[in-house]
């Protein structure tokens, strides 16, 4: 788990998993949005969530897997406007903060790179203090590709100019480790347990953080 801080320039941060707890998604798409959607509509709820459930992961690992607009289209529902209802949910995960703050005082470049659309940025910085501790915030829908495709490295690089060689990059998703490894980043790590309130049985082919508390020690050492 050791990292070579010398030789590190640019952390690249994900949001919600990472320096968020998960909680707040995974409740809001597979518990929140079918209650409310079948409250709508006047539906069997049993019936409406696994058909929600079944169309979400249709077009996982894709922009419209994390699009507001594309869903709120798809099922004619306010997506934002439930995601406020249950905005009490989203939290930092512990220690998250404390890390951000280090690695500014350690003079790294701070980069947050999230699939998250611009509207959820928004409820997300506003229920808690990440946002101005970034140098920059990348949504993928700023590129038009996610995450997991190679197209959003190259648009990447080519917009903030890192060097592979010298950055970290810190996410939940093993598909989009896995893309980011095959665009050439050295140093990439995943999280253990991104959602507080489920048991972790995370398998990862990358080292896994348990809690920031380790990256902090390393961070902070003389």
């Amino acid at each position: 788990m050791l990292l070579d801080w010398s030789n590190i320039d640019t952390v690249l941060l994900d949001m919600d998993g990472t320096l968020l707890d998960l909680h707040f998604d995974n409740y809001f798409w597979l518990t929140h949005l079918p209650r409310r959607y079948a409250e709508h509509f006047n539906l069997d709820l049993t019936i409406v969530t696994p058909q929600i459930h079944g169309h979400l992961m249709a077009h996982r690992g894709t922009l419209n897997w994390y699009s507001t607009d594309f869903w709120s289209r798809e099922l004619n529902v306010d997506i934002i406007a439930l995601k406020n209802e249950v905005k009490h949910l989203i939290n930092e995960r512990p220690q998250a903060l404390d890390l951000l703050k280090a690695l500014g005082t350690a003079g790294k470049q701070q980069i947050l790179v999230t699939n998250a659309d611009r509207d959820s940025l928004k409820i997300k910085f506003k229920e808690t203090a990440i946002g101005p501790h970034f140098n920059q915030t990348i949504s993928s829908h700023d590129y038009g590709y996610a995450k997991e495709q190679p197209e959003f490295w190259q648009i990447l690089r080519s917009e903030i100019g890192f060097n592979p060689d010298r950055t970290l990059f810190i996410d939940d998703s093993e598909a989009v480790l896995h893309s980011a490894q095959h665009y050439g980043i050295q140093y990439l790590r995943s999280i253990a347990q991104p959602d507080s309130k489920k048991i972790s049985d995370h398998t990862s082919a990358f080292n896994a953080i348990e809690n920031f508390q380790d990256l902090l020690c390393q961070v902070n050492a003389p």
